[in-house]
Order: structure tokens, then C-alpha cells, then sequence
């Protein structure tokens, strides 16, 4: 993403994963580590896609580290595709080597909202989550975990009106019992084309507010 980004890559459960660290902004000392997951590995889904790369962006310029690693089966991460499962294992082991301790973000976009939303439902009880930032939610393909209710304060759901990918309906009836608001942009579709740096700034406006 630019000359600070660092190469990692860690083994877990299936073998090696590919990741990069971007460091927070200006070397000042990080507020924490942003975990960000990546969309569909079996449609082109990678760490590289510039929704993610957006959202790291967001991440670096509020102080924050930006973690992102390429799925199982994607680039030079090993093994298979997992349908969620082993995506989340892998996640895990990337909280665990990356950011043992301290405070935590974690991301997703699309399937890999689905999967961050796993690794919620694991890490909400033991770690300090100061944000969970969810975008195009794949709530009409995947079993989107229901958030903690102490969690929502601390949660942007970004969703475009008119996602042919995942319908906005399908997003509405996934956080609609658990009174989550949904922050719809007018006109957006699945990757935003055209709209990354409105979806850039609020998520910048959320963790700023935070």
C-alpha cells in the first residue's frame, strides 16, 4: 500500500499465510491493530482488493496498525477454501501472533465480514475491541454472526443502496433484531466504484468519534 508496508508470513492451521502490516501513520506509537478481512477468495477476493485497502487506509491515518491477510488458497496463503471455517481459524492465529495483547479493531468486507464477524463472537469476552467496522455484508449468502449488544456503540455497518451482490434488505433483516443501525450510501453498489473516499471517511468519522 505504500513504502512503510511490511511483508509477514506466519503459519497456521492450513500452512502459510501471507500478510501485510501497514504501520500507523507517521511512526507515531499505534493505538492498536486493525485485523481487516478480505471478500469471496473463490471470486477474486484478495488482501489486495481496494475496498480493504481503503479500510487499512482508514485504519493507518487514525493511528491505528492495518493488519490484512490473503485467505486460505489466495496468493502464497496455503491450503483451501473452508467456506468460512478455516478463514476464521486463520484469523484467530493472526490476532494471536500479531496482536497478542492491547487493543483491537477488526474489519471485513463482504465474505470477510461474515468471517470477522466469527472472530467477534470469539474474541468479544477476552479482548478489548475498540471498533468493528463491517462493509457489504454478506448476509444473504452466510450466517452472519449477531453481534455482542455491548459491541453496537463501537460498530459501523456500511452497506451501498444498490448492492447487486448482497441486497440491502438482506443486510436490513441480519441487524434489524438486533436494533444495529445499518449506514446506507445512496446510490453504492457492492465495491463502491466511485465512492471509496466517501466510504474512506466514515469510516475515519466512526473511529475518530470512537
Amino acid at each position: 500500500m505504500n513504502s512503510r508496508t511490511e511483508k509477514h508470513r506466519l503459519t497456521g492451521a492450513a500452512g502459510a499465510i501471507e500478510v501485510l502490516r501497514d504501520p500507523a501513520a507517521d511512526g507515531t506509537p499505534a493505538l492498536g491493530v486493525a485485523v481487516i478481512t478480505h471478500p469471496h477468495p473463490l471470486f477474486g477476493g484478495t488482501m489486495d482488493n481496494k475496498v480493504v485497502q481503503t479500510l487499512a487506509r482508514a485504519f493507518v491515518a487514525c493511528g491505528w496498525t492495518a493488519v490484512r491477510f490473503n485467505f486460505r488458497g489466495v496468493g502464497a496463503s496455503e491450503g483451501v477454501h473452508d467456506e468460512g471455517r478455516g478463514e476464521r481459524e486463520d484469523m484467530l492465529e493472526i490476532v494471536r501472533q500479531l496482536a497478542p495483547e492491547g487493543p483491537l479493531a477488526i474489519a471485513g468486507f463482504s465474505f470477510g465480514a461474515f468471517v470477522a464477524s466469527g472472530a467477534i463472537e470469539t474474541l468479544w469476552a477476552a479482548r478489548d475491541i475498540r471498533h468493528v467496522v463491517l462493509v457489504g455484508t454478506a448476509a444473504s449468502r452466510f450466517a452472519v454472526s449477531t453481534l455482542p449488544p455491548d459491541s453496537h456503540e463501537r460498530t459501523l455497518v456500511v452497506h451501498g443502496e444498490h448492492d447487486d451482490t448482497v441486497p440491502l434488505a438482506a443486510v436490513m433483516d441480519w441487524a434489524r433484531p438486533q436494533s444495529l443501525p445499518v449506514t446506507v450510501v445512496p446510490g453504492g453498489g457492492h465495491f463502491f466504484h466511485g465512492q471509496l473516499p466517501l466510504l474512506k471517511n466514515l469510516v475515519v468519522r466512526h473511529l475518530r468519534a470512537g
